[in-house]
């Protein structure tokens, strides 16, 4: 057994191990849910890794996500992510797309089979798309609800959709996912209530000043959309491994 995978065996022993580095995981959003998630999989063991994303390192993302360094703004977050991915485990399989989830061509995402799915993709429609795609292939897949304008990490949580309150995004996710049918989608959600952000960055400010903002993003920091990441890796390397908790 390689050294650097021995203190893990010692949890989820040499065969869930070998489950690990034969499974296939994709990772759906490289951001600061999706980078975290992706890393621990590849440090959990997990050979084969898919890393989905279309956006670049900015300044903005240097708070709360593994990609972004001053060495890397302006790149890709999926080639990135592929690269330290490799420097960790230098055997595993790693494929970056660099492109946005839709479900019109999923033939580009979904060619071979996954044993797992990460969705860390911030918008609706690419959530629910995704997770229609993957239960329509019968693929296991566990999904982040909003990480942003939060402060406590402890209060997240592995739920079904259906079972969740609080969480603005869990709710929309609930209604839309209720009308086409989905039975039950397992995810990682939290019910501190969102806060208000303080103020708006003077990059999103409108050119007018008094104008309303059309689209203000969530605050966010290093602590949170690190700890969803973290738990969303451990439901799929437990579920693969075969192991479960007291």
């Amino acid at each position: 057994m390689e050294e650097r995978f021995c203190r893990t065996a010692m949890l989820i022993g040499e065969t869930g191990l070998a489950r690990l580095r034969a499974a296939r995981v994709a990772v759906f959003g490289i951001g600061g849910v999706g980078s975290f998630a992706a890393e621990a999989l590849a440090r959990a063991g997990v050979g084969r890794l898919v890393l989905v994303d279309n956006d670049a390192v900015a300044a903005s993302n240097l708070n709360r996500q593994l990609v972004a360094l001053q060495s890397t703004l302006g790149r890709s977050k999926a080639a990135v992510m592929k690269e330290r991915i490799e420097d960790i485990q230098p055997a595993a399989e790693v494929e970056a797309i660099e492109d946005f989830f839709l479900p019109e061509r999923a033939g580009l995402f979904f060619h071979g089979s996954f044993d797992y799915i990460v969705d860390a993709i911030d918008t609706v429609a690419g959530k629910i798309g995704l997770v229609l795609e993957a239960q329509k292939r019968g693929i296991p897949i566990v999904s982040s609800m909003g990480a942003g304008n939060k402060l406590d990490p402890t209060k997240f949580e592995v739920a079904d959709i259906y079972e969740t309150s609080v969480c603005p995004l869990a709710r929309v996710m609930r209604r839309e996912l209720k009308a086409r049918g989905v039975a039950a989608l397992q995810v990682v959600y939290s019910k501190e209530k969102p806060r208000k952000p303080l103020f708006v960055p003077q990059e999103e400010r409108p050119a007018s000043e008094g104008e309303s903002f059309a689209k203000q993003p969530p605050g966010s920091i290093s602590f949170v959309p690190s700890a969803v990441g973290l738990i969303l890796a451990g439901v799929v390397v437990r579920e693969i491994a075969g192991v479960s908790v007291e």
